[in-house]
């Protein structure tokens, strides 16, 4: 079942009051020339078994992250000592011995050259510089001591229990500081301060398209979030049971027109709007991919070629996709002013997923790392086209676009979040 149907099955089994929430989410999204029934059409036919199938293999199952960096916004008021909060990390054995070697990293133009130390790390830095400067997000040192293999699968992002004024901190943050809005406009149902719905949509509408699509973006990870805590949340634990599932409860308090006075449909439509701007980064990144000297490397020759397959299948369906978001109505007009803006998109971008170092549950940390660290790799993608198409065949020429294996598991796990696994 995929998030859609389970919005169907969560409001099948409620009153008529109730089940008109989901009804509200139909017809044309905001900005773009899309809708609702047919983005529930192509997903349910065509894309959720092979993204499944996909996310299970070993080269997208184990995701390497750092959980232990501080906060650097505020004091840390310490960590999460519910259970559920708790995130396992790999033991060396576990891990696929393709990954925990070099060989799998996509390779830079090599230069044979005998190089003092001080070049060689400057050579290093001027890398990292370049890989920086396209990415819309902050990535974890995949080298530093206190990076770990995590396997999604065992791992799962459900309710842990992390709530209260610590969570809402976060989210406060995110809104408040990091979504182009003045303080003086409140967003509705802020849990921390009383608002008004009028002017916040007031504000909205009056935005430039590029900061509407921001907050949108925001907004649907969020609702992302919510839908799968309330799918996997913990509704029985005893000694001899614990049992997961819908809490349908919880999702009407998050979702339903009525309790979330008119919020709610709103908040799923952005989700509608994230899963449109996921899935038009997989169709443009499909030349990356196709390229023979890429490869999905796991030390299992049979399984890497099988899954590189499989990944080419689901590009190709994804780019097949009748009404794709288009991307060049954002950062057009005057090119100094649309390149500031998209300066100041990036940046704050960064900036949220910098705020994760901040959540005190480790597997909500996890996975709000992931999911940001993935949307802003579809952000990438978005806005290097010209790189794409320009790209090598060749592994022997220096690409003029790359992706390293943490921006490509965290691309197609994050767009299976828009997915209900």
């Amino acid at each position: 079942m995929n998030l859609f149907l389970l919005l169907l099955a969560l409001f099948s089994v409620l009153p008529g009051s109730w089940a008109r929430c989901f009804c509200k989410v139909t017809g044309s999204l905001d900005d773009c020339a899309c809708d609702v029934e047919t983005i529930d059409n192509f997903n349910n036919r065509n894309l959720f078994t092979k993204l499944q199938k996909l996310l299970s293999s070993d080269y997208f199952r184990f995701y390497k992250v750092n959980l232990n960096n501080p906060c650097p916004f505020w004091t840390d008021s310490g960590h999460c000592g519910l259970r559920d909060c708790a995130v396992k990390p790999c033991t060396a054995n576990e891990v696929p011995e393709g990954l925990k070697s070099n060989s799998h990293k996509v390779k830079k133009n090599v230069i044979v050259l005998i190089v003092c130390d001080e070049t060689r790390q400057a050579l290093l830095e001027w890398n990292r510089h370049d890989d920086e400067a396209d990415r819309f997000c902050m990535h974890d040192d995949e080298d530093s001591p206190h990076a770990q293999y995590v396997d999604l699968l065992l791992n799962p992002e459900r309710y842990t229990g992390y709530k209260g004024p610590e969570a809402w901190q976060i989210w406060n943050s995110i809104y408040e500081e990091n979504c182009f809005k003045p303080y003086t406009v409140q967003r509705p149902l802020n849990p921390l301060v009383s608002s008004s719905r009028k002017g916040f949509y007031r504000w909205l509408e009056g935005l430039c398209v590029e900061k509407r699509a921001f907050y949108r973006l925001v907004s649907g990870l969020h609702a992302s979030i919510n839908v799968h805590l309330s799918a996997r949340y913990l509704l029985a634990d005893s000694w001899f049971e614990r049992k997961w599932g819908h809490n349908v409860t919880e999702f009407q308090l998050r979702f339903d027109e009525e309790l979330t006075k008119g919020e709610g449909p709103k908040r799923l439509r952005n989700l509608y709007f994230l899963y449109l701007i996921e899935l038009r980064a997989l169709a443009k990144v499909l030349p990356f991919f196709e390229r023979p000297s890429f490869n999905l490397y796991t030390g299992q020759p049979e399984q890497d070629r099988e899954n590189k397959e499989l990944l080419l299948g689901l590009l190709h369906m994804a780019k097949s996709f009748p009404l794709h978001f288009d991307e060049t109505t954002l950062f057009a007009g005057d090119k100094k002013e649309a390149a500031k803006l998209k300066d100041d998109f990036k940046l704050t971008f960064k900036n949220i997923s910098r705020i994760m170092d901040c959540v005190g549950c480790f597997k909500c940390r996890l996975w709000g790392k992931l999911q940001t660290q993935g949307l802003g790799t579809a952000l990438k993608i978005l806005f290097s086209e010209k790189q794409i198409e320009t790209l090598p065949q060749s592994s022997s020429s220096k690409p003029s676009f790359q992706l390293n294996r943490q921006e490509i598991v965290s691309l197609f796990n994050a767009f299976g979040r828009t997915l209900f696994q």
